[in-house]
């Protein structure tokens, strides 16, 4: 059976903190989990203010905590992107989503939901922006990634019926 990877792609304010973050957590559940030709992850920001910047040092050293490298991810603006060939659109507050939909008019396809859409009691929750927090607000961060991911990745296997086994 033939299978089309989804395209996955995970959107903040300028793609140096939180979307990096979550690209590099959604890939390591992907690799974990065997669904790596499954699905393709991005990440994006809404605004160009860090177009082709590295993520902050304190995403990096947070992610690197838990063992994950977002080093070499660089800056996009969703202005730069063909939002119509991702499936699924995950946004880490609700600015994040009005910006979104405003370019994809809310359509539902792409689908564009809360990153923490999929978490039990948590889905209208914010992944709140750690850029003028502490190292503790960048962990907070991650944990909340890791369990927002961690209920992503099942939920989408189950809408999408896909699981690595069908792309051998």
């Amino acid at each position: 059976m033939y299978h089309m990877a989804l395209n996955v792609l995970f959107v903040c304010y300028e793609n140096i903190c939180r979307s990096p973050m979550a690209e590099g957590v959604f890939r390591r559940h992907l690799l974990a989990e065997g669904f790596g030709h499954s699905l393709r992850v991005d990440s994006a920001g809404t605004r160009p203010y860090q177009r082709g910047s590295a993520p902050d040092a304190r995403a990096v050293a947070a992610a690197a905590g838990f063992g994950i490298d977002i080093a070499s991810i660089r800056a996009r603006c969703i202005d730069d992107l063909d939002l119509d060939r991702y499936d699924w659109i995950f946004v880490m507050d609700h600015e994040n989503y009005e910006d979104v939909g405003l370019i994809t008019g809310f359509a539902g396809r792409p689908q564009v939901r809360l990153v923490m859409s999929f978490v039990p009691g948590r889905h209208h929750e914010e992944i709140a922006d750690p850029y003028y927090g502490t190292e503790r607000d960048f962990r907070r961060v991650m944990d909340d990634l890791f369990l927002a991911s961690s209920h992503i990745l099942p939920a989408l296997a189950e809408l999408h019926r896909f699981s690595e086994a069908a792309d051998a």
